[in-house]
């Protein structure tokens, strides 16, 4: 018996009008944030000036759910902007170094102070000191 597995799992389903749950979601929120300044400022102001707001929160919550640049949606792709200006720096590789980086965006950093780095090509020491140890056990 063969079963089909989709190709795509990433993909967001399409639910109504070419839009996913998490596109009519914000769309909904913005809509209705939206209509209630519009409702709000209706009494106080004419309809003409209530309507300014409310026309630039739809045109701004339908660019939060319609954006999609390199099939990033509109939050990680800023989020990866704010870590790509954190970490503006030319990066350049060198041989038998880490080059993983922690990006420290939203997290409490720590304060103690980083291990010394050991090239195991030349240093054997410190393998005769766990050895030592795990003899010791």
């Amino acid at each position: 018996m063969q079963y089909k597995i989709p190709v795509q799992i990433e993909n967001e389903d399409k639910i109504f009008l070419q839009l996913s749950i998490r596109q009519l979601s914000i769309i909904m929120v913005g809509g209705s944030i939206a209509y209630s300044l519009f409702k709000s400022l209706r009494q106080s102001v004419w309809d003409t000036v209530a309507l300014f707001p409310t026309v630039l929160i739809i045109l701004l919550t339908l660019f939060i759910a319609l954006f999609k640049n390199s099939e990033m949606t509109f939050l990680p792709f800023i989020t990866n902007l704010i870590r790509l200006n954190i970490n503006s720096g030319t990066r350049t590789w060198q041989k038998w170094t880490d080059s993983f980086s922690a990006i420290e965006l939203w997290y409490i950093k720590s304060s103690s102070a980083p291990e010394k780095r050991v090239d195991s090509k030349h240093d054997h020491s410190i393998y005769q000191e766990i050895e030592d140890k795990l003899h010791k056990i």
